[in-house]
């Protein structure tokens, strides 16, 4: 119960609790059904532009980032968010953080929504990697304020993890690039918006 209470005290609360809502979310979703399964995924809340335009249904912008395809996308999504998320929540604050990855997610979700409409290619999207990606673009230019580092974490590294992550998307199936673009856009420029990099102190000559 300690070793419990310690973990949680060492996390940064928004971002475990985000964390902790995507698995309550997949593990009721499991109960209740495959989610694996696409119709499965679209009848409980996974994006889909048709129903979104035609019906009306724009919640799905929102409720598709706390949905995942099995457990593999869902560990994947959060193993990543919880090293990251931990450090831009510690770097920019709960209220910013919050904002960065719900607007950047939404942003992603928006833009894939946009280019499925021009290129009528649609498809059922969930996921909360259009969020991951705003959370690494607003920790490549809070890193680069912070004179390339921060904590662990280097704006060389940071700049390759997303640029192979891209690259993998953009040559495999079924990824939703246009998420990953949306969201790496909207965390830097929600980044260029909300972060200003605190001044240290000055040290008070003591006589």
């Amino acid at each position: 119960m300690n070793e419990l209470r310690d973990f949680i005290k060492s996390r940064s609360i928004v971002n475990l609790t985000i964390v902790a809502l995507n698995i309550l979310v997949f593990f009721i979703m499991e109960i209740g059904g495959d989610t694996e399964n696409v119709g499965y995924m679209l009848s409980h809340g996974a994006c889909f532009v048709p129903y979104v335009l035609e019906n009306g249904e724009y919640y799905r912008l929102f409720t598709c980032m706390f949905m995942h395809f099995g457990i593999q996308h869902l560990m994947g999504n959060m193993l990543v968010l919880m090293f990251l998320g931990d450090t831009l929540e510690c770097a920019v604050g709960k209220v910013r953080y919050l904002i960065i990855y719900i607007v950047g997610g939404l942003a992603g979700n928006l833009l894939s929504m946009y280019h499925s409409i021009q290129t009528q290619d649609f498809a059922v999207s969930a996921g909360a990697s259009g969020a991951i990606f705003a959370v690494v673009g607003a920790l490549i230019y809070v890193v680069a304020v912070n004179k390339g580092r921060l904590a662990d974490i280097t704006g060389k590294r940071l700049v390759l993890m997303a640029a192979l992550t891209l690259f993998q998307g953009l040559t495999s199936m079924g990824v939703d690039n246009s998420a990953h673009i949306g969201g790496l856009a909207a965390g830097l420029v929600l980044s260029v918006l909300l972060y200003r990099r605190k001044k240290p102190r000055p040290l008070n000559p003591v006589f």
